[in-house]
């Protein structure tokens, strides 16, 4: 073991439990720092370890409420920072395995515990005796002397008390808690059907006749999906986002487009067991019934309290600020489509399975733009090496692979994450890049283990997972422009992982607020577009010739190419969302009924559909994350386009002194300062609208 290995196992808290000896989760691991021992772990693992967890974390919480001493910081809030700890580790594999490579029994134990954990955390937040101590100690804050990171860990600590029901009487804190477990079972069952329908679905194409217009790289993609499926020789359409995408847009089989969105936009909807229009209906009710106990109006007012936003009201005007425009242009390109699809003998309207197709050849019409032509310019290891090269410009990280650590996945990579200049161990980051029926779909970044200080230096186990189109042996996986972006930001959320500098693991990392943590990931995605980076890493697969400087200007000058189609999607999603968790008395709803009335409302552009549709809408019903928040990304996108202009004003988009501000007061700071006085912070001012719309 080196010594930056030690150093990384040397502060681990003992995190062992009180299980057989075969049960990985039994011992300290002393894997290299601290990794998971995965080729140990079984699925028959996982429960004992989850329950034997529970039990250990009740004991902690029950000390800290018969401690005889007064409440203070250290025997309240600081105990509670080092309670659960064992729990904390059981959790980083298990939810990590269930998002990345379930199976049955895994998805089994996800139904069993969802339930049992939310009554958990529901029986500690609404401890009565808990709760006093926290608010005796919260009653002095003035006299305590805290430092910065204590009072902000104090107040929200508090604050999350209060918001999780625990100023309730009696009765309102048991039919919270009712609840809350009903919603967590709900969210688990809506995201279990999603994967489903997904992994279930494919359209085999046997004849030449069906691959007409589809490019090399997607043929390729398509084959290997076929022969996963067990069928070699042909061709399978699936509904991973790297070949449903470029098969609504370059097949030329107008049929077999059709038959494919649809598959695509009924996921969730398709009847029998995992169909999630009931699930919707209840969970709503559920949410507004539960936004009312806390004394709020509606759902979407209980979430907005607690981020930048703050209130609905503020959220629909941003959303509405860009729809306008939003479906004039779309409009606009509308007509666009139509005028080329009338052209080549198309005389009908344009419907949701042909916008791409004819999106792209408008797009090589305008800007000889040609997808098939920039992909072999994007071989994801080279995008992974100018991720890994912009941080280390930007940050002082250093990225060394390490084929001796083994992940839960053959296709998963493991790079130890240092400080360049001194070598100091930062973390480790995990990266899981190819699609597979175990895997949901979409992009995230999770973590396996967070940053904390207390108790002693603890650094992160941080992973991206995308799901990128697997290559036929021997070749280069190939990205488009949209998956390169994705690979940028999934890793500037890992960076907001990975560089993490706070005491208190619960201040740690993305532990911000829902419309600020999407500032680091979107900001990062600008450096890939800069000549800077794509010069040097976009390299042809073929013959290693740098991509050429005219075809970077094309790329950037179609940036705002679709636009308006992509900002209606997007925005439509957003207010849909909204709309469902505004309603006071949602009573008996229909799902589908309430979100067409609402798309018609709102004069949703015929011939588009949201980009999420609500029977798979995971981002707001597979768990409360992004619930009534999916505007976020549009709130941080007024940041991110604000922030990235503050780099181009100084002429270096690398400038260290601006890059040493964002470092500080972003990435590095996690949730130990309000959000807008972070920002503020870092730029000197908070962001308008203007850049935002001048990005779109």
């Amino acid at each position: 073991m080196t010594a930056s290995e030690a150093l990384a196992l040397e502060a681990l808290a003992p995190e062992a439990l009180p299980l057989p000896a075969d049960n990985p989760f039994a011992a300290r691991w002393e894997t290299p720092f601290g990794l998971p021992p995965f080729s140990a772990i079984r699925p028959e693992h996982i429960q004992p370890a989850f329950e034997a967890a529970l039990a250990k974390h009740r004991e902690e919480i029950a000390a800290i409420v018969a401690d005889p001493a007064a409440p203070d910081f250290t025997n309240t809030i600081e105990a509670l920072e080092r309670a659960g700890r064992a729990l904390s580790r059981v959790g980083g594999v298990f939810y990590n395995l269930a998002g990345a490579d379930t199976n049955e029994a895994l998805q089994a134990i996800e139904r069993a515990l969802s339930p049992l954990t939310s009554r958990h955390w529901s029986a500690i937040m609404m401890d009565e005796g808990l709760f006093a101590r926290v608010d005796a100690v919260f009653a002095k804050r003035e006299a305590l002397g805290l430092d910065s990171e204590q009072a902000r860990l104090l107040e929200r600590t508090h604050r999350g008390f209060i918001r999780s029901g625990a100023q309730l009487g009696v009765e309102d804190k048991a039919r919270l808690a009712a609840i809350n477990e009903r919603l967590a079972a709900l969210g688990t069952q809506f995201s279990q059907n999603v994967l489903k329908d997904e992994s279930s679905y494919a359209l085999m194409i046997e004849d030449k006749a069906g691959l007409d217009g589809l490019p090399p790289f997607l043929l390729a993609a398509m084959a290997r999906a076929a022969a996963d499926r067990g069928h070699p020789g042909q061709h399978a359409v699936t509904l991973s986002r790297s070949v449903i995408e470029p098969f609504l847009t370059f097949s030329t089989r107008r049929d077999l487009r059709e038959e494919a969105f649809a598959a695509w936009g009924k996921r969730g909807e398709n009847g029998g067991d995992s169909d999630n229009r009931a699930i919707v209906a209840e969970m709503v009710k559920l949410r507004a019934e539960k936004a009312k106990l806390l004394g709020y109006a509606t759902f979407a007012h209980f979430k907005l309290d607690d981020t930048m936003a703050k209130t609905p009201e503020n959220v629909r005007e941003l959303l509405e600020l860009v729809w306008t425009p939003a479906k004039a242009r779309a409009a606009q390109e509308a007509a666009d489509l139509a005028a080329l699809a009338q052209a080549e003998g198309e005389n009908g309207p344009i419907r949701p399975w042909d916008w791409r197709h004819y999106a792209e050849k408008v797009r090589q019409k305008t800007y000889a733009l040609d997808e098939a032509v920039l992909k072999p310019y994007l071989q994801l290891d080279r995008i992974i090496a100018a991720a890994f090269d912009v941080a280390g410009r930007l940050f002082g990280l250093s990225f060394a692979a390490r084929t001796d650590l083994s992940g839960y996945h053959p296709d998963v990579r493991i790079w130890e994450v240092t400080e360049a200049a001194t070598g100091r161990h930062i973390g480790l980051f995990i990266g899981d890049y190819f699609a597979r029926a175990s895997k949901r779909s979409g992009a995230w970044m999770s973590a396996f283990r967070g940053q904390r200080k207390l108790g002693g230096e603890v650094r992160p186990i941080i992973v991206n997972v995308c799901n990128f189109a697997k290559p036929a042996e021997g070749k280069p996986a190939l990205l488009s422009i949209d998956d390169a972006r994705t690979l940028f930001h999934e890793f500037g959320h890992a960076l907001h992982g990975l560089l993490s500098d706070v005491t208190y693991g619960s201040l740690a990392g993305t532990s911000v607020s829902r419309d600020f943590v999407e500032l680091p990931s979107q900001l990062y995605e600008h450096w890939f577009l800069t000549k800077e980076v794509m010069q040097r890493y976009c390299l042809h697969a073929e013959t290693a010739e740098p991509i050429p400087e005219a075809l970077i200007e094309t790329i950037k000058r179609a940036q705002t190419f679709n636009q308006g189609c992509a900002t209606v999607e997007y925005t439509s999603s957003a207010l849909v969302d909204l709309a469902f968790h505004s309603l006071e008395e949602p009573g008996e709803i229909d799902a589908l009924a309430f979100e067409t009335a609402e798309l018609a409302r709102l004069g949703m552009p015929e011939g588009m559909v949201m980009r999420h549709r609500t029977p798979h809408f995971t981002h707001v019903f597979s768990g409360d994350g992004y619930s009534a928040g999916y505007y976020s990304y549009l709130w941080s996108e007024v940041m991110d386009a604000d922030a990235f202009n503050a780099f181009l004003e100084t002429g270096d988009v690398f400038s260290p002194e601006l890059a040493g501000k964002l470092k500080r007061y972003i990435y590095s700071a996690g949730d130990t300062r309000d959000a807008a006085e972070a920002y503020r912070l870092f730029r000197g001012r908070l962001p308008t609208p203007d850049a935002l719309l001048e990005k779109r």
